[in-house]
């Protein structure tokens, strides 16, 4: 993988209304010039979840121009072929995806569903700023690494270990 190239990323989760969304604008920030994400869902619920746009305003991220869409608008012709892809839901991650061009590479970084948070308004803004903290945290170390200089096993296993960081889903643990 060469340095002078951006890497495309597909955040895939059920929905497409709150985790893949934070995911999607956090790299897009983090990894400007570097990285290109996007976002869909194999359900999209077709609306973003409020909260979700609210702990993105909070972190200063664009909260803009999103909207809940299927993955398999990613899987036609002239759609951008991905270098990577991360479910971040695990119901996605067991679900059968569509044949991607190119196979990127994929890993599973599961987090909690904030948006099944039941409460207040209170509980359901620390359920996604949560969700957004550890996104963010994944996000760093995968907008860290080499990816000029490291083999494609060795670029495997930094993923599935950046997947069972903290706020690891009960699936992800138990995947590792």
């Amino acid at each position: 993988m060469t340095t002078d190239r951006v890497y495309n990323v597909l955040f895939l989760c059920t929905g497409n209304s709150a985790r893949s969304i934070l995911a999607e604008s956090i790299l897009n920030t983090e990894g400007k010039g570097r990285f290109k994400a996007y976002s869909a869902g194999s359900q999209p619920k077709g609306e973003v979840n409020p909260h979700a746009l609210k702990e993105l305003e909070a972190l200063g991220y664009s909260s803009t121009g999103f909207r809940s869409k299927g993955w398999d608008e990613f899987a036609k012709p002239g759609a951008p072929e991905m270098d990577f892809i991360f479910t971040v839901c695990d119901s996605a991650a067991g679900e059968a995806c569509p044949v991607w061009i190119g196979h990127p590479m994929t890993a599973h970084w599961g987090i909690e569903d904030p948006a099944a948070v039941e409460g207040n308004e209170v509980e359901k803004a620390r359920a996604f700023a949560q969700a957004a903290r550890y996104l963010k945290n994944r996000i760093s170390l995968f907008v860290n690494l080499p990816l000029a200089t490291i083999d494609k096993l060795a670029l495997e296993t930094h993923l599935r270990q950046i997947g069972a960081t903290e706020g690891a889903s009960q699936k992800q643990t138990e995947a590792n």
